[in-house]
């Protein structure tokens, strides 16, 4: 029984001394990948700290650019554990994990593929740039001022104050219309004087009334052309440009001054302004046409 007890005693010693030894073998392997791992923490939250900072200046969505910093210390931070798994010697462990995360990556790709979608656009989109937060763009239908770049959608504000939440994959795929994003728009609009009106007057008229008016875009000229020799007019397509920073003023508004001066001083300056000209045809020839004439006191006794 003593010998047993011995030998017993002896088999936990000697297997204490071989964890010991393999410790202090491993020992410089552990203090390298804890290392690893202090230093792999440090620039993952150095990047993460860049990305946030570099981008919120420049008018990224500041949820979509905390999400990307997080992301990218996050993956940093994986890489890092990996790799100091491999130092200690667990690679087997830290294939296993790879291998799992390409398979998970797999299913939830596939299962959420419309979610993954639309985040990738928004990657897309925050990377690409192809507008800002309150720019004015047009998309589809819809056109109004960005208020947000979100992981799956972004968000419009439209004119009539309606909340339009477009997934990111349609904003990539989409034609897309930035007006904001060079500072000008060109408008135009149509007005027709009459046959008998002089067209280069008329013309140089619109354009001496329309250089004058604020908000107009400088360094570039008004014109007019002839567009079309209408039934009853001559009409005339004018040009011009302005600001788009604040779309509603410098393109509603000033488009709206524009036609409203336009149309005053050619009237003032006695140039006519026919409507168009209506036709009657009477096809049957026995019956009168019932026509009523009434002078002007007559009417207005009516």
């Amino acid at each position: 029984m003593e010998d047993e007890t011995a030998g017993f005693t002896a088999n936990i010693e000697e297997s204490i001394n071989a964890y010991y030894n393999s410790f202090v073998h491993a020992l410089p392997r552990f203090v390298f990948a804890l290392l690893i791992l202090i230093i792999t923490f440090f620039v993952a939250k150095y990047f993460s700290n860049l990305i946030r900072t570099r981008y919120i200046n420049k008018d990224h969505d500041p949820l979509f650019v905390n999400f990307l910093s997080k992301t990218v210390k996050f993956i940093l931070i994986v890489i890092g554990v990996i790799i100091a798994m491999n130092v200690i010697g667990l690679s087997g462990i830290a294939q296993g994990l790879l291998a799992g995360a390409g398979v998970g990556a797999f299913i939830f790709g596939f299962a959420f593929k419309d979610i993954a979608e639309n985040f990738l656009g928004g990657m897309i989109l925050a990377f690409n740039r192809p507008f800002s937060l309150n720019d004015t763009i047009m998309v589809r239908e819809f056109s109004g001022h960005v208020v947000a770049l979100n992981f799956r959608t972004t968000h419009i504000k439209t004119f009539d104050e309606r909340d339009v939440f477009i997934p990111n994959s349609i904003m990539i795929k989409e034609p897309l219309i930035n007006y904001t994003r060079d500072g000008k728009i060109r408008i135009d609009f149509l007005v027709g004087i009459a046959y008998e009106d002089d067209i280069t007057t008329a013309i140089d008229t619109i354009k001496r009334t329309i250089r004058p008016i604020q908000d107009l875009k400088k360094n570039t000229e008004a014109f007019a052309v002839v567009e079309e020799l209408a039934t009853s007019t001559v009409n005339l397509r004018v040009y011009f440009w302005t600001d788009t920073m604040d779309y509603k003023r410098s393109v509603l508004e000033i488009k709206s001054e524009v036609i409203s001066k336009v149309k005053e001083v050619l009237v003032a300056d006695g140039f006519s302004l026919p409507a168009d000209i209506q036709e009657f045809k009477l096809y049957d020839k026995q019956e009168p046409l019932p026509i009523n004439i009434l002078n002007i006191k007559d009417a207005r006794a009516q």
